[in-house]
């Protein structure tokens, strides 16, 4: 089995592996020329089925490049819970938001930037509460790419607890015995991308013209290490916690397809408001303190139903483009639920992003037609 260290390190290389791989494909068909040829090659086919729009509904993006500051709120949560025992008991932790300052740049499909946390710009980060997260976003008109690792500090604070028998004087207490890493990628498919634009919502490379809507389905994969040391818990709480929550690190691999749908509403000129919902069902292997979860009570072949679970995706922005300029702001928040015979956790992390940027360099084909 591999360590925690060597782990996070394999996936790592794995989505570099993929984010290089798929950046090659994109660039090449971004860049492809039209060609006067009576049957277009392959490229120019791909390229067309990733790109093409209808310019009633969707007006294209006239620059090639794009800079862009924001202001972010990062949060997650963590649920754990006893399941099957005559009083559930259930604890919840969350750190405060986390405030960055953005900077990216973007090419057409492509942004990257780097954000800044701001109580570091401004005084010492104390040792063991830093927070990093790395995020790529690849958008086409069909297709769409998120990956993403995170890593949280250890300033959480209690946020709920029921079941303990104490009274209700722990709400807010800091807990210093809780942090994760998370590394995963979410890709989706949108099936009516003539008219529907998800970029025009997330990336602003393109203007939603018509108001529209459109199905969408996808598949993701996250690797989820989670570290609780429940003995830093108020000793009146360490008194009362269940066996089944005194576990010291617990890890399972996500796997889920989703289907769901986008809606962009343009309530008014230049003016796009979305909302897209992406629920899925999800299987999980997990290991706690090394060794694996199992259901296997009996050598029924269904038993790895048992490993089923639902996650959901929500997506819901607003933004005001003239294609020259753009403000807005986004919400992303991804929610997983785990489930065995006697141990249950909900865990949530998501994103606000509040952003102003401009588009320069006008692309060949419109500069032509001025």
């Amino acid at each position: 089995m591999l360590s925690s260290k060597g782990s996070i390190s394999f996936y790592l290389i794995s989505m570099k592996t993929l984010f290089y791989s798929l950046i090659l494909l994109l660039l090449t068909c971004a860049n492809l020329k039209a060609q006067d040829l009576e049957k277009p090659t392959f490229l120019q086919r791909a390229a067309k089925l990733f790109s093409e729009t209808d310019s009633n509904y969707i007006a294209p993006n006239k620059y090639n490049f794009t800079f862009m500051v924001e202001q972010s709120f990062w949060h997650e949560r963590y649920r754990l819970r006893t399941r099957h025992t005559p009083q559930k008991q259930s604890i919840g932790f969350a750190p405060s938001p986390t405030p960055k300052i953005g900077l990216y740049f973007g090419w057409r499909w492509i942004f990257l930037g780097i954000s800044f946390n701001i109580p570091g710009l401004t005084e010492k980060r104390k040792e063991g509460k830093e927070k990093k997260e790395f995020v790529l976003n690849l958008y086409s008109a069909r297709v769409g790419l998120d990956l993403y690792y995170r890593k949280t500090g250890n300033n959480f604070h209690i946020t709920s607890y029921s079941n303990f028998n104490l009274p209700d004087t722990y709400d807010g207490k800091d807990f210093e015995g809780l942090h994760s890493k998370i590394a995963g990628f979410n890709a989706y498919w949108i099936f009516n991308s003539k008219h529907f634009s998800y970029p025009a919502a997330y990336s602003q490379s393109t203007n939603q013209k018509r108001s529209c809507g459109s199905l969408m389905t996808g598949i993701s994969y996250s690797n989820h290490d989670i570290f609780f040391d429940y003995t830093k818990l108020p000793p009146e709480m360490i008194q009362h916690i269940r066996p089944s929550l005194k576990f010291n690190r617990l890890r399972y691999n996500d796997f889920n397809i989703s289907f769901g749908y986008g809606y962009n509403w343009v309530f008014a000129k230049n003016c796009l408001l979305n909302l897209s919902l992406m629920p899925a069902i999800a299987y999980k292997k997990a290991k706690a303190d090394g060794i694996e979860l199992s259901e296997q009570d009996d050598d029924h072949w269904l038993y790895w139903t048992k490993d089923l679970n639902f996650d959901l995706i929500t997506r819901a922005g607003v933004v005001w483009n003239n294609s020259k300029y753009y403000v807005g702001a986004s919400l992303v928040v991804n929610t997983y639920d785990y489930r065995k015979n006697r141990f249950a956790m909900t865990n949530s992390f998501g994103s606000l992003r509040i952003y102003a940027g401009f588009n320069f360099w006008k692309r060949r084909e419109f500069r032509q037609k001025q």
